[in-house]
């Protein structure tokens, strides 16, 4: 399908492929994905780049990429399900289904508070370099994690926190009497075609993962984003591995009011909570959090006067997330354009390739 019969112009779209071609020529990028569309169509995706760091050959068509903290707002996706049941209620509070969390005065943390970074709990934990190092279980992340005192009230300020997703995973399982991989798995990626995204890497699949870029003292540990114990461990916050074009079609599913290809997988109204600002409901916030770092559920919404990941040029209904990996993905119910990007260069907070190939896509849409 040509481009432009989904109101994308194809000369503005050849400009940002040349532009990641450049970039991981250049070794900006070892590699890249793109996975982009619009009015219910996905384009098809294309990489760029190396599939390992020190090799010449290019990266695979079936690569495979560690996406990080995109994994969040799929989680969170995961738990609106159960509140579709009746299982779940947001505003419920987390210790009623992990007793435990409760110590060190966390008993008033609720579902809601999890899901919009307002819990106070801390992103990482103080030790998680050792229980990485030891090749820690699940399970003792979640202890600790229920050890930790709070950073601050819950819902008075807005911190981004992994080990609150870590818990919503918690919750997910312990309500679905299964482990939350094998819950997404049933309640998503199978239902929706995704064939190669799974939380935690099946060890048949590991030649087909990109190589990342790791940070010089990272390099050659048993534990870092590269390592068999990581892709392995299907961290809830942030071990999501998949494809571009898998994430297009959760993307279409979002922009579908919750289906796909005749499929449902969210009610519109999950949909729409899921993408409302749900800071305006926290009295106690700064006004400052509310009005300039907007949460959904899961799903960052546009941070007004910040380039970060995003770029300049996205619509004021925007939603998606990034991941700490180099990645990327949003969608736009005003447009009803998506955008995927997938690379292996970690690019701190700012995000600042993904936020300029965001910039290219969106100035390719017309009207």
């Amino acid at each position: 399908m040509s481009p432009s019969l989904i109101g994308i112009e194809p000369e503005r779209l050849e400009t940002l492929h040349r532009l990641l071609d450049g970039w991981t020529r250049a070794g900006i990028l070892p590699a890249a994905a793109l996975c982009v569309g619009r009015r219910g169509v996905a384009l098809p995706p294309i990489s760029f780049g190396r599939h390992r760091l020190d090799e010449t050959p290019p990266v695979r068509a079936d690569a495979l990429f560690l996406v990080a903290s995109i994994t969040k707002p799929i989680v969170v996706a995961g738990a609106m399900v159960l509140v579709e049941r009746g299982l779940l209620g947001l505003d419920d509070r987390v210790a009623e289904y992990v007793p435990e969390f409760a110590h060190h005065g966390k008993d008033a943390v609720t579902i809601r508070h999890l899901m919009t970074h307002t819990s106070g709990l801390p992103d990482m934990l103080p030790n998680n370099a050792a229980l990485r190092a030891a090749h820690a279980p699940m399970a003792k992340f979640v202890a600790e994690t229920c050890r930790q005192p709070l950073l601050f009230p819950p819902g008075t300020r807005v911190r981004y926190q992994s080990m609150g997703t870590l818990i919503l995973a918690e919750v997910v399982a312990r309500l679905a009497g299964e482990p939350a991989p094998v819950f997404l798995e049933e309640v998503f990626f199978r239902p929706l075609g995704m064939r190669d995204t799974a939380l935690g890497i099946h060890p048949s699949d590991r030649e087909r993962v990109a190589e990342l870029r790791v940070e010089s003292e990272m390099v050659g540990l048993d534990w870092n984003w590269n390592s068999d114990y990581w892709l392995r461990f299907g961290s809830p916050w942030g071990g999501l591995i998949t494809t571009p074009a898998d994430l297009a079609r959760f993307a279409l599913a979002m922009l579908g009011g919750g289906e796909l290809d005749g499929v449902r997988v969210l009610s519109q109204a999950t949909v729409r909570a899921m993408t409302l600002n749900q800071l305006t409901g926290f009295p106690a916030l700064p006004e400052e959090d509310r009005r300039c770092r907007p949460w959904g559920l899961g799903w960052r919404l546009g941070w007004p006067g910040r380039s970060d990941n995003y770029g300049d040029l996205v619509g004021p209904n925007v939603f998606g997330h990034w991941g700490a990996t180099g990645t990327v993905m949003w969608m736009d119910p005003e447009s009803g354009a998506f955008f995927v990007l997938l690379t292996t260069a970690p690019q701190g907070d700012d995000g600042r390739y993904l936020a300029r190939a965001s910039n290219v896509f969106a100035a390719c849409l017309t009207s």
